[in-house]
């Protein structure tokens, strides 16, 4: 099989080379002082998105998209809890995507404006940190490629790609290496392409084939860079829900996720960080891989990663919550992975979702400042309230504590939330018993969040997440 790389201008090339093992071998060259690559991402209610080519339907009021938000928050709690596996295991130039923030009709959050193919065509994929396969809608054809054709609207167009390259289901790579992103068995004939057929919870699925192709990724300074021979899923049958975005961005701890296959090019780092989310859309969000060239806070705090072996999250060893200086009477087995329970930070999540007896206790002691206003009963959740005369420095401080001293202090605004005009709500979900603890994007607003690969570490602090606009 041919060696992915990743193609700079013959002027551009001034400091080394670098040979990376990343599932396939890559070969990368960089300059000294060029070494970020930027992706924007795009709220999905935010007008931009229609400046991508894709429009996935803005709801017309704040209650209507915070009832969405809990939605794909419910439907994505399913998935990545129905995913979990017992076992434990744990895991130099940069690169920076920036993003916006969004609410997605998928159970990602979060888009990217993605081009692949040589030309490049250009494409809206859902970027999840849940998942480590990344695919896009395509038009492909073969005689053992799935028949059902997901939903009109936009795909990538094979016939036009000389670049596109399909994975023999007779090779090794499709027989063992990618059948932890759900390569089948299948190969009536050696050349016949590697099939894959990727369940999301509740019946919905992608299937398509296996393929190498060119992606394009844009440098901190704005140049162009081309990856070869990335891997991706052309998807020729999905039955996800519809208005959805082009594909998937897997963003997820694995061999295959395109994070890894990143970091690993640009240091074995990779961080973002996220703006309030009612903040207009000149604002950015964004993701970086390397070390970020911008809102790096002066000082980090870092708490271990962990990884589990075939579910691509990535997890934290909380061990409490205190609200007003006060830790909170949670049992330890709600934050203990081999008890079933655990907690994971996920960009794709908005909520912060909390197994019952963390839910009730930390629900408990932010109840006294919110009940000296009019509660709102909203179908959606609990704990809502008119928002008339509140101000934050009437609600007490909220603090997640991790088992090596880190402390991770949110902002008021990111878990007493904006749910509608004059109303706030209280930003967390309860959850079932086997389902597990998320950190989601809400609580990690305003802060820079630094995913250390090589170190297992991950490191984080306030920021105003200020990164220059790129050219697209």
């Amino acid at each position: 099989m041919s060696k992915p790389h990743l193609l700079l201008s013959p002027w551009f090339i001034c400091c080394f080379n670098v040979v990376v093992v990343f599932f396939l071998q890559v070969d990368a060259a960089f300059e000294c002082n060029d070494t970020g690559v930027s992706f924007e991402m795009f709220h999905m209610h935010s007008p931009e998105l229609k400046l991508q080519g894709k429009s996935l339907g803005t709801s017309k009021t704040r209650l209507d998209r915070f009832r969405e938000l809990l939605e794909k928050d419910n439907a994505r709690q399913q998935r990545l809890s129905s995913q979990r596996q017992p076992q434990r295991h744990m895991p130099d130039p940069t690169a920076e995507l920036p993003l916006r923030s969004g609410a997605s009709t998928g159970d990602g959050v979060f888009y990217v404006s993605f081009r692949i193919g040589s030309p490049p065509q250009k494409f809206v994929l859902a970027a999840d940190t849940g998942s480590d396969l990344t695919w896009m809608k395509c038009n492909f054809t073969c005689k053992f490629c799935p028949k059902i054709s997901f939903n009109p609207g936009r795909a990538f167009q094979a016939k036009d790609s000389p670049s596109f390259q399909t994975i023999p289901c007779s090779s090794k790579i499709c027989q063992e290496d990618l059948v932890r992103v759900r390569a089948l068995p299948d190969c009536p004939t050696p050349d016949t392409p590697c099939l894959f057929n990727y369940t999301y919870f509740g019946g919905r699925s992608a299937a398509g084939v296996f393929v190498n192709e060119t992606v394009t990724v844009g440098l901190h300074s704005r140049r162009k860079v081309i990856l070869y021979n990335v891997l991706v899923g052309c998807t020729e049958a999905a039955n996800l829900p519809e208005p959805f975005p082009d594909g998937v961005m897997g963003l997820g701890f694995g061999e295959q996720s395109f994070a890894m296959l990143l970091a690993q090019l640009f240091g074995n780092k990779f961080s973002y960080c996220f703006v309030d989310h009612l903040k207009p859309s000149n604002f950015k969000n964004y993701l970086s891989f390397g070390q970020a060239q911008h809102s790096v806070p002066k000082k980090l705090q870092y708490t271990r990663l962990l990884v589990i072996r075939d579910a691509p999250y990535y997890w934290l060893n909380v061990t409490g919550i205190s609200v007003g200086d006060k830790l909170l009477n949670i049992p330890a087995v709600i934050w203990s992975i081999p008890d079933g329970g655990g907690t994971i930070i996920d960009s794709g999540s908005s909520l912060t979702h909390l197994k019952e007896a963390a839910y009730d206790a930390v629900t408990d002691a932010l109840r006294a400042t919110i009940s000296k206003f009019k509660k709102v009963e909203l179908p959606v959740t609990e704990f809502c309230f008119e928002a008339n005369g509140f101000q934050e420095a009437l609600a007490p401080k909220l603090v997640f504590h991790f088992d090596d001293g880190a402390v991770l202090e949110p902002p008021v605004k990111s878990y007493i939330i904006d749910a509608a005009e004059g109303i706030k709500c209280l930003g967390f979900q309860k959850v079932g018993g086997d389902e597990i603890n998320i950190i989601g994007n809400f609580i990690q607003q305003e802060h820079y969040w630094e995913y250390d690969i090589d170190r297992f570490m991950l490191g984080f602090g306030p920021s105003t997440c200020i990164l220059p606009n790129p050219k697209d």
